[in-house]
């Protein structure tokens, strides 16, 4: 029996199976499924996801919230990652979600679990160098919810940029259904990234987080001269910021392949803050137009 739905109302399930019912019997009568994965403390970003989600026609709007163990190397945050699961559903509720899938580890990862998606070489760059598994187990996660909830369109945030991009490659790669939209990164009236992370940071490290994003925009700003003059203008910025410990700074293309000479192209950018890690990313339009391009 397909449990009871209800449209218009916010229905709970942890059980995959219950999950999986409901949203094939929804397609079966024509219905579309949005579907937007999240590990929970939902902010601002999560609820540009939700509404852009909802504005799809003739869909049903799901959420999930999983802190996902397969992403987190040991010493990284996974006990302390925020869980406010009553915040999170009332958020759900405001932005008129329908299904929330919240299970249990053992329900997703049962015992005996070993296969895992492997993201290919680019996994291992960037974040991937920094985070050894992370994107394995990103990859391994999303396409299991994929599985299990069936989506029509699948919605991902531009902010963590190298994941969007490795999901995209997934679905293409191996044949999945889902539509995979990236959503433009939601920022504080200062520039800095909404992050489920940003909590952590006290009063001193917040002030400083926003070299971050006033690197990006000094290194976008730059793009006409040149991919030596976005990387220069954006550590010129960061190096003015002691409170930052630089992981990363790369200028890449719109695919994280090598960056053109000129044409659009990724800023990427990652640093901690005391024991808080944050990246960002914006895009940048790089050499001067050709003569007859100049307005």
């Amino acid at each position: 029996m397909t449990p009871r739905f209800t449209a218009g109302n916010l229905h709970r399930h942890s059980s995959p199976e219950e999950l999986g019912k409901i949203t094939r019997a929804l397609r079966a009568t024509g219905r579309k499924i949005a579907f937007v994965p999240t590990m929970g403390a939902l902010h601002d970003g999560h609820r540009e996801l939700l509404s852009r989600a909802r504005r799809i026609p003739n869909t049903v709007l799901v959420a999930s919230i999983f802190v996902n163990p397969l992403q987190f190397a040991p010493g990284e945050d996974f006990e302390r990652y925020p869980r406010p699961i009553e915040d999170d559903l009332a958020v759900c509720e405001a932005e008129r979600v329908e299904l929330v899938f919240t299970p249990e580890r053992e329900a997703l990862y049962p015992p005996g679990a070993q296969v895992t998606v492997h993201p290919g070489p680019l996994g291992d760059e960037l974040e991937g160098a920094s985070r050894p598994g992370h994107f394995a187990g990103v990859l391994t996660v999303v396409a299991k919810l994929f599985n299990i909830v069936r989506p029509d369109y699948a919605l991902f945030g531009e902010k963590d940029y190298q994941q969007l991009v490795l999901i995209k490659q997934m679905v293409r790669d191996l044949d999945m259904e889902p539509h995979v939209i990236g959503i433009p990164t939601v920022r504080e009236r200062d520039g800095l990234a909404r992050s489920s992370r940003n909590v952590f940071l006290d009063a001193d490290q917040r002030v400083a987080a926003v070299a971050l994003s006033a690197a990006l925009t000094a290194g976008a700003h730059a793009g006409l001269d040149g991919a030596d003059a976005v990387l220069a203008a954006a550590r010129k910025v960061l190096d003015g910021t002691p409170a930052l410990a630089l992981d990363y700074l790369a200028l890449r293309g719109p695919d994280l392949g090598p960056a053109p000479d000129r044409g659009e192209a990724r800023l990427l950018v990652a640093a901690k803050l005391g024991a808080t890690r944050l990246i960002d990313n914006v895009p940048v339009l790089l050499g001067a137009p050709a003569l007859g391009e100049r307005g």
